[in-house]
Formats: C-alpha cells, structure tokens, sequence
C-alpha cells in the first residue's frame, strides 16, 4: 500500500506563490533549499518550487486541486477571503444529508485548492 507523501507545485516566480501560501497555511516554512520551500501541512508536505517548463498562470486549474481539512471551515473561509483571495466557489455542501462544506480558491499562478470539513472514510 502506497502513502500519499508530499505534493510539489512548481512555479516561474515561487518565493511569490511560497509567500502566498505562507499566509494561507499562517506559517513560516518548515525548510528551505535553493529556491525550494517546503511546509509540513498535516500529515504530508507541500513545496514550492522553479521548473523550466513552467511559464505564467496554469491554464487549466480544474485538472487536480488539493484539499485543506479544517474543522472549522467557515472560520477559514472568512480568514482567506478577507485576505482577498480568489474564491471559484463560495462555501456549499457537496452532499445534501451531510454537515461537511467545501469552498474552492485561486492561488497567484491560477491553481486551484479547496478548504473543507473533515470527512470520514469508510
């Protein structure tokens, strides 16, 4: 059985989108290598960093967004978007009979992320 790890998005300007995330996660960066910048969020990693072949905003954001659990997702909500960040999607419920919410956001170079309630696995 596999263990999700880490996730890497790679950007043309990543101390930018490294700060950006700074303030989304409301902390400083767990480590830093190069122009490589990593926070602990959770049980995995998240890092920033340069790719040659990466240029300008994702053109196609819908492809893969990651989720941010919280358990107080309405709080969050309020947090970012005070912090004026993009909203694709203001806060719903994605099944009518349950109490967990979703909210979907834009980060500087176009990706997608979404803040939600915990969500049991069966």
């Amino acid at each position: 059985m596999l263990n999700f790890n880490s996730l890497l998005i790679f950007s043309e300007k990543p101390k930018s989108l490294a700060d950006f995330y700074q303030k989304v996660f409301d902390k400083k960066p767990d480590w830093e290598d190069g122009e490589y910048i990593g926070f602990s969020v959770g049980n995995g990693m998240i890092t920033v960093g340069p790719h040659d072949k990466v240029h300008g905003k994702n053109m196609n954001p819908e492809r893969i967004m990651f989720n941010l659990e919280s358990k107080n997702v309405k709080e969050e909500f309020k947090r970012l978007k005070e912090m004026d960040i993009p909203i694709i999607q203001e806060l719903y419920h994605p099944m009518d009979d349950s109490d967990v919410l979703i909210a979907t956001f834009k980060d500087p170079d176009g990706n997608y992320f979404q803040i939600a309630s915990p969500m049991e696995m069966d």
